[in-house]
């Protein structure tokens, strides 16, 4: 209602107790608290913060435009909003290792479950972007180590993502991922795997819990649920899935009221008014705010 039934200690635990499980775990990418809300309600089992869904929120390139404190506020916003952990892509830690710890403490003060580091210089560009470039792989494990002496709920994921694939070469990729886990990573993100093959690779390389990226119009393949499964993989990530069908819908809807000058015939494809207040939860404020303002102190007090 006013604030979610769960903590981010709890939140902390609950990513953990289900990344142990040793299923599958979907985690799609919300575009704003009121969509976070949606992704719980629909059954999922985390909720991601795209450093890409940010920036364009932002109406900013994926290109190391944003901050750290705009991070983090967002992480606030969306943990306020769901009882489901939040992961949370930290790009490169906005700087050297001192930044990456700071980073790690706003996110971790703002409610985040987990949060992911990458290994692209700063600033970064987005994984699926050509022109990428990688730091020295002993920067890298510096910033991780920042990153685990930061934090100080040890449920608190750390991921760390490698984008050396694109640059170094599959083998180089998994060498560095065994490097970050050493320097204190508990899982990894192979950002931009080729194939159904590089995921398997990996996956055979790499004995700590990894998460598969299956963002549209990108580099690799859209792999379904059960693949990944087959595969090994603990995470299927849609990172940006929510926010280019959003936009897809809203361009649309756009061009008809500019054709059509009236909104009429677009009213069977939106969320009605009944339905938009039950997600915010009108009725329980409503009832919360009757309680409250119905209070009379006994007789004497």
């Amino acid at each position: 209602m006013l604030h979610t039934r769960t903590t981010p200690a709890r939140r902390r635990r609950d990513l953990r107790e289900k990344l142990a499980s040793g299923r599958l775990l979907r985690v799609p990418g919300a575009v704003d608290p009121l969509s976070a809300r949606l992704v719980q309600e629909t059954g999922f089992d985390a909720v991601y913060l795209s450093g890409a869904g940010l920036s364009a929120s932002l109406g900013l390139p994926d290109i190391g435009l944003t901050t750290a404190t705009e991070l983090a506020a967002r992480v606030q916003q969306l943990s306020r909003a769901t009882d489901l952990p939040v992961l949370v892509d930290a790009d490169t830690g906005f700087g050297g290792p001192l930044n990456a710890a700071r980073t790690v403490a706003l996110l971790e003060d703002a409610g985040a479950a987990g949060l992911h580091l990458e290994d692209q210089e700063n600033p970064k560009r987005c994984g699926h972007l050509d022109g990428k470039r990688v730091v020295p792989r002993e920067e890298m494990t510096r910033r991780i180590r920042a990153a685990a002496d930061a934090r100080r709920d040890p449920d608190l994921l750390l991921m760390a993502r490698t984008d050396a694939r694109a640059v170094e070469g599959l083998a180089a990729a998994i060498d560095r991922a065994k490097a970050y886990v050493d320097a204190g990573a508990d899982a990894v993100f192979p950002e931009a795997l080729a194939d159904e093959a590089e995921f398997a690779a990996f996956r055979a390389a790499v004995d700590v819990p990894l998460l598969a990226n299956m963002t549209e119009f990108g580099k690799g393949p859209l792999l379904d649920t059960a693949t990944l499964e087959n595969l090994g993989y603990d995470i299927a990530l849609y990172p940006v899935t929510l926010l280019r069908l959003a936009m897809g819908a809203i361009e649309d809807g756009l061009r008809v009221l500019a054709d059509r000058g009236t909104q009429e015939s677009l009213l069977p494809r939106m969320q009605t008014r009944s339905r938009l207040y039950e997600l915010l939860g009108y009725e329980e404020y409503a009832a919360f705010d009757s309680a409250v303002s119905g209070f009379t102190l006994p007789p004497g007090a």
